[in-house]
């Protein structure tokens, strides 16, 4: 097999990574670029040395040259184009989260069904992380046990990216569907992906963006207007699932804590472990509690590592040499997760699945 040509549809901000990730592995061709914003489509295939740029990715789909794309687009077309590449015959790697709706998650997966021989990979990057890794080495060969309890965070204090990132229209939601989808399947991932049985979930609208602080920074999308929000500041949930194991979360965007902050942990009946803010993992030995600390390159999540580790794992996949980690059902399960939170604090109770 030659060189893998791909296309990115969606050249914003995570396309970078996806670009960069693509041009260090040795089997791929970045052959086309495609954005609403056609300059900077543009402005991306001369500089990653792709052949065309398009404005409709429908064009781009329609080139018979392309194997596979990278979908980086607003969450509110990650349905619609998935599905669209899947039956023009290409394989495809679809930003998180993979959709806005339970009911576009069921479509996306039929159309998997039906182009047998097509990878579709969630972009859960998380689970690529040398810390996850190595971690999961460690409670697939047994030695924390059954894992019954987690428990994540992640904590701007202010850090609302405005755009379309507020705009529930196109992105489905805030700090929970843009955050919470990394660290709840970080989670659900190292549990062993049991499934879901119900979910007490809150959601709280009652800061906005804060346009109005001053004196620090945060990052902001392209199209920030700061009198514009739509989405949550704060989700937090409880999660319980058929296997009687239990997950709680909590995520913002912007909240009056002290400092940004990440903390995910998993907990075993024979052991537990910090994935983050570093990795630690805690045994015992000897009637004695062990905290150990592996020699790793990174104790942390690299997002640079683990983008490319994800690239490449996707193009081994397309090549027959490994099936996908982070395969469309895990995509329909998390979707169902994450409006279970939504629909909860909607209602007020907490809504169990069959």
């Amino acid at each position: 097999m030659g060189k893998i040509k791909v296309g990115v549809i969606g050249a914003g901000s995570i396309s970078e990574m996806h670009f960069e990730s693509y041009k260090n592995n040795n089997g791929v061709e970045i052959y086309a670029v495609c954005d609403l914003n056609e300059q900077r489509a543009q402005e991306k295939a001369e500089k990653y040395g792709a052949k065309k740029h398009y404005k409709n990715y429908q064009e781009l789909l329609a080139d018979s040259e392309i194997d596979a794309v990278s979908i980086c687009t607003w969450n509110n077309s990650h349905a619609e184009i998935s599905i669209a590449a899947l039956n023009a015959g290409k394989h495809v790697l679809v930003e998180k989260p993979l959709c806005k709706t339970i009911e576009e998650a069921y479509e996306i997966e039929k159309a998997v069904e039906r182009n047998i021989g097509k990878v579709l990979q969630v972009g859960f990057v998380r689970r690529f992380g040398t810390n996850t890794q190595v971690l999961k080495s460690f409670i697939d060969s047994g030695d924390l046990g059954e894992i019954y309890y987690a428990k994540a965070s992640c904590i701007r204090a202010l850090g609302n990216p405005g755009g379309w990132f507020a705009d529930k229209e196109r992105s489905g939601g805030g700090p929970l569907i843009d955050l919470g989808v990394h660290v709840i399947d970080l989670c659900w991932y190292l549990m062993g992906k049991p499934k879901v049985k119900s979910i007490s979930g809150n959601t709280y609208n009652k800061l906005g963006n804060r346009a109005n602080v001053e004196n620090k920074s945060f990052y902001k999308a392209a199209d920030y207007e700061p009198d514009k929000n739509t989405v949550e500041d704060l989700a937090n949930a409880i999660i319980r699932f058929e296997n009687g194991a239990s997950l709680m979360v909590d995520v913002s965007f912007t909240l009056h804590a002290k400092e940004e902050s990440i903390a995910v942990n998993v907990f075993g009946d024979k052991g537990g472990a910090e994935i983050e803010p570093q990795l630690q993992i805690v045994t015992e030995k000897n009637n004695t509690i062990i905290n150990s600390t592996p020699q790793i390159d990174s104790l942390s999540f690299d997002f640079h590592k683990g983008f490319q580790n994800e690239i490449d794992h996707f193009i081994s996949c397309i090549k027959g040499e490994a099936e996908t980690i982070s395969p469309v059902q895990d995509g329909v399960e998390m979707m169902k997760i994450l409006v279970g939170v939504y629909e909860s604090s909607q209602k007020g109770k907490e809504i169990y699945f069959e």
